[in-house]
């Protein structure tokens, strides 16, 4: 995948006509990776993870990095879930406003990133699906036994004051924006990181749920 340019219009494209049956993952994978990797370089470079509203560890950090790439992961999780790309996005939308609401608190970093992924994802899907797998079949995609994802899942769950809801705008801001970093980095160099883009202005699409927004399936 990342050998080919992938363009605003092969994002769009995904997003709004992805069908599993190609056989191939969706680009928005590699977009998102891209950006992940970018915000972990940047705050490792500033501080280690920081995780101060609690006295224990953080629970979405590991000991260890895992021995796959932050792609290839996206990519496992998709090939046994095949949901729709639009719930990467959202996925990602969540990390985004996670790491807002605890700006001082809390940081993705290479230690984290996989269980926030996962657990993000799975979230997602619960939201934007019909069909959802158990958490323990996504506990055996992300490599941990059932009780921590369960652990996890209300962990970030009450990191997002249980703010799940996206609205279509906030959503169609959010592709919008994937497709000018992929315009502006030249193909898959991604060059900036995606804004936060607050759930809670009030307008007039704010009541509008993001279910309408499974394409491709």
């Amino acid at each position: 995948m990342a050998s080919s340019i992938i363009t605003p219009a092969r994002i769009r494209t995904d997003l709004y006509s992805f069908s599993s049956r190609r056989g191939n993952s969706p680009c928005v994978l590699s977009v998102v990776s891209s950006l992940l990797y970018r915000i972990i370089a940047r705050n490792e470079r500033i501080k280690p993870e920081i995780c101060k509203d609690s006295s224990s560890p953080c629970p979405f950090s590991a000991t260890w990095v895992p021995d796959i790439g932050i792609e290839k992961f996206l990519e496992r999780i998709f090939k046994y879930l095949r949901c729709s790309p639009s719930v990467f996005v959202v996925a990602y939308a969540y990390i985004d406003r996670l790491t807002y609401y605890h700006s001082t608190t809390f940081r993705v970093t290479s230690l984290n990133v996989y269980r926030l992924l996962i657990t993000s994802v799975m979230i997602a899907a619960k939201f934007l699906e019909d069909v959802n797998y158990n958490n323990a079949y996504y506990a055996e995609i992300g490599g941990m036994k059932t009780k921590e994802m369960n652990k996890l899942e209300v962990e970030f769950l009450f990191k997002l004051n249980f703010k799940m809801h996206v609205t279509v705008s906030v959503f169609q801001s959010y592709c919008a924006h994937l497709e000018r970093e992929v315009a502006r980095g030249g193909g898959y160099q991604i060059e900036r990181i995606l804004g936060f883009i607050s759930s809670s202005r009030d307008d007039s699409q704010k009541k509008k749920s993001l279910q309408i927004c499974k394409y491709g399936r």
